[in-house]
């Protein structure tokens, strides 16, 4: 019962932050210069054509019910059209979004399958080679940002090994490379992070206790330790991902991917609002529902946990 009331207080807070950060853009949106309605109706507008757009758009009416009609919208997935295509901005984000949860996901994937066999080695066998190579790819992946580490692996395999596509999509080849500058420098948390809960899981007395049975090392490793040792590192893995569809924006404007980041760029470029809107509370909504993801399944394969 007590994992039922954990996930129902997270859903509250997961439902809070969305109404949080859903107010701070409206009112963001309305205090930064400019208006909407004369970016859409051009410097050669006609008189009174402000006006009617000012309407259709309904910045013309009070303030607060302005809010309450953009939180009705937000809860049906309804952000208004686009002024520059002048189509709907879910449409735009739901075509473009597989993009970018592709690369997230592959990244997440290559960052767990760095980091967990040499987090796991660092702490089984301290000071060995495989130890030094867990620290050196830590220390690179935190040291170097992804998207310049995305820059020196498309100089490298693209440019001067000809071995992968420079940009676009079309094949798993055209996903390597960024996934890699994105997995890689996220791995770097993570093998830390499991190299720490290994570390503290092998000093446990169950650990004394199954050596003193005779139980093999491998065993008493990858079938106990590590089984303890992955509760953390789920739910850090669900914030990583969270993360990583952020940097995934950055990421697709140095491969040139047709993703949600080329998306928002170009409407920030152009001052499309409602786009703007539409992609900000997108990808808060997004990153805060892995984080409640998280929490769930940490609740799930740890029932003893505490509601804080």
């Amino acid at each position: 019962m007590h994992v039922m009331v954990f996930l129902s207080l997270r859903l509250v807070r997961f439902a809070f932050t969305v109404l949080l950060i859903s107010t701070v853009v409206f009112l963001v949106v309305r205090v930064i210069p400019g208006d909407p309605a004369e970016v859409v109706a051009g410097i050669d507008a006609a008189p009174g054509a402000t006006e009617a757009i000012r309407a259709r758009l309904g910045t013309d009416r009070p303030l607060v019910r302005q809010y309450f009609e953009w939180l009705s919208a937000v809860v049906r997935f309804d952000f208004g059209d686009s002024f520059i295509s002048g189509q709907p901005v879910s449409a735009l984000i739901v075509k473009r979004f597989p993009v970018t949860l592709s690369l997230a996901l592959t990244g997440l994937f290559i960052s767990l399958v760095v980091a967990i066999p040499l987090g796991v080695v660092s702490a089984v066998r301290p000071w060995s080679v495989w130890y030094y190579v867990g620290v050196g790819v830590s220390q690179l992946g935190m040291a170097i940002p992804s998207f310049w580490m995305g820059i020196l692996l498309l100089l490298l395999f693209s440019v001067k090994l000809k071995l992968f596509p420079f940009f676009g999509v079309g094949s798993v080849s055209h996903f390597v490379l960024p996934a890699l500058s994105l997995g890689v420098a996220r791995a770097a948390v993570l093998i830390r992070l499991t190299r720490a809960s290994m570390t503290s899981e092998l000093g446990k007395e169950y650990v004394l206790a199954a050596r003193a049975n005779g139980l093999p090392p491998a065993r008493i490793v990858y079938r106990h330790v590590l089984k303890n040792a992955l509760l953390p590192i789920i739910t850090i893995a669900g914030i990583q991902l969270g993360y990583m569809l952020c940097v995934a924006i950055i990421i697709e404007q140095v491969f040139s991917l047709p993703g949600l980041g080329r998306l928002f760029l170009s409407a920030v470029y152009q001052r499309d609002f409602p786009l703007i809107q539409g992609g900000v509370v997108f990808i808060a909504v997004v990153f805060s529902a892995t984080n409640f993801l998280a929490d769930a399944l940490y609740s799930v394969v740890n029932p003893k946990i505490n509601l804080r």
